[in-house]
């Protein structure tokens, strides 16, 4: 027959199994290992580093290269490392336990969860790198801190000051509102009364405009002195770097004006690729990026954004080689770039307004926005896109589906320049007498050389083989690009207003 004592000693056996199962693994970023409880303030410290990652195991009684060895118990050595885990702050519910060994002696366990944190020791936050305990940066402790009241104190559902109904844009929040259920994203309300539609959007309260209100619906004209935020900027720069652009603009608007803007602007600027069908000889003409992937990237940017920024906004750049579409704020709640590939969990910084971005049929699902895009460009045979942390910002950068030659490097590109770049892109590695034969105007092989030795000076190509064996090709380019070469830039990247409806997937 099974007695009390009986269960506490199969309790202490399968503690110890699991002490010991730690203890096999090493010290880690969830394991630390200390002698005894006298050094029990370095152990709350690295308790206090694991309730700031992913939790762990303080283990009291085994040394430095993983010996078990336990020591002596007293009435008070339990109560002195509780007092040390009170120095924690918020208090933590942690409770040291006594595993017992063979020999008399004992181990002192604290199991750690991982935390909401921030949390700090002795008024200091600390995290693990590895198996040691560092202070916690203390820009890291501010943005953890900004994290946790987020849920309660999101910017977005602050009351606006000085604004009034006069200052949204009326018939937008009805489009938005029959859109949203024309999509069956929402049901009717049966009035499109503005107070009555704003409530609904959760844009409402006690009879006060939110801050979210304004970015999704404010007036262009009003938004200037107080919204400076809701600002777009964009950049058409001529090359590869930010020396000297061809159009820039700026914008203030609410976030679907700015979001058609954006749109507008890329189609004015962004050329379309041409190719031809093996085997049909026809030619088809392609956008240089997939307008889907660029409708994602630009709702991205608008709904995650820290708005709370005053002087920040949504960026876009567009370079010879490259897009790049930024937005003011880092990533939220632990998440790294290298995570957007891959599924993670759905935090917005702003739901109220993504909300809203949903419903009227711009993003389709939370938490996919960055994984659509990876898939779309990789599906259109693009390089993979990058995410990048950048200052107080989050970018987002494509790379287009065609060669375009640039305009300018470090110097000046001439369009036969430019056009032996985009022949040498097309055919793949040339001899300078193929290349004579393809250029629209005729040039003597010298002047065809002297070209060609330029371009090789700056970088663009490299020349392989000797004398009658010599080929051109695009710097590390060994096939033939899968586009022929842009001469002409017919209209083409055509955006469409609103996604066709599509079965509700939230």
């Amino acid at each position: 027959m099974s007695t009390v004592l009986d269960s506490l000693d199969e309790t202490n056996e399968s503690t110890l199994r699991e002490v010991e199962r730690v203890v096999a693994r090493g010290e880690s970023a969830q394991a630390e290992f200390k002698l005894s409880t006298g050094q029990r303030t370095e152990g709350a410290k690295a308790a206090c580093g694991m309730l700031n990652g992913n939790g762990g195991f303080v283990l009291f009684g085994v040394t430095d290269d993983g010996r078990i060895v336990g020591q002596q118990i007293t009435s008070g050595t339990l109560e002195d490392v509780a007092r040390e885990i009170r120095r924690i702050e918020p208090q933590p519910l942690l409770s040291p336990e006594t595993v017992h060994l063979p020999d008399g002696r004992a181990v002192v366990l604290i199991r750690v969860p991982r935390g909401e944190g921030p949390y700090t020791y002795d008024g200091r936050p600390y995290v693990r790198v590895g198996p040691t305990t560092v202070q916690m940066a203390s820009e890291h402790y501010e943005q953890r801190v900004v994290e946790r009241m987020h849920p309660s104190k999101r910017w977005e559902t602050q009351i606006a000051l000085d604004v009034g109904f006069d200052d949204l844009d009326e018939q937008e929040v009805i489009r938005t509102t029959e859109e949203a259920i024309r999509r069956n994203r929402m049901a009717d309300p049966l009035t499109r009364r503005l107070e009555d539609l704003l409530l609904g959007f959760g844009l409402l309260r006690d009879g006060k405009l939110l801050n979210g209100a304004l970015v999704l619906f404010g007036r262009g004209d009003r938004l200037v002195p107080l919204f400076p935020q809701c600002t777009l900027r964009m950049a058409r720069f001529r090359g590869r770097d930010i020396e000297e652009f061809v159009d820039t603009r700026q914008e203030t608007g609410n976030a679907f004006q700015l979001f058609m803007k954006a749109q507008q602007f890329l189609i004015d600027h962004l050329p379309v690729a041409g190719r031809i069908i093996p085997g049909i000889f026809e030619r088809v003409d392609d956008p240089l990026y997939p307008p889907v992937v660029l409708r994602e990237a630009l709702a991205n940017a608008f709904c995650h954004r820290d708005y709370a920024i005053h002087g920040g906004s949504v960026g876009i750049a567009l370079f010879d080689d490259r897009l790049e579409i930024s937005s003011t704020g880092p990533l939220r709640f632990g998440l790294r770039p290298s995570d957007l590939l891959t599924p993670h969990p759905s935090l917005p910084w702003n739901p109220t307004i993504a909300s809203v971005f949903y419903r009227r049929g711009i993003i389709e699902k939370w938490g996919r926005g960055t994984i659509k895009i990876n898939e779309l460009t990789q599906r259109a045979g693009l390089i993979r896109p990058e995410f990048h942390q950048r200052g107080g910002e989050f970018l987002v950068r494509l790379f287009p589906h065609a060669y375009v030659p640039p305009t300018r490097v470090s110097h000046e590109l001439t369009e036969l320049q430019r056009e032996l770049l985009a022949l040498i892109s097309e055919f793949g590695p040339s001899s300078s007498v193929a290349l004579q034969a393809k250029l629209t105007a005729p040039i003597s092989n010298a002047h065809l050389l002297r070209h060609l030795g330029y371009l090789q000076t700056l970088g663009l190509i490299e020349k392989s083989g000797a004398a009658r064996a010599s080929r051109w090709r695009l710097l590390g380019q060994t096939a033939p690009m899968p586009t022929i070469s842009i001469r002409d830039t017919p209209p083409g990247l055509a955006f469409v207003d609103e996604a066709e409806p599509q079965q509700d997937e939230s």
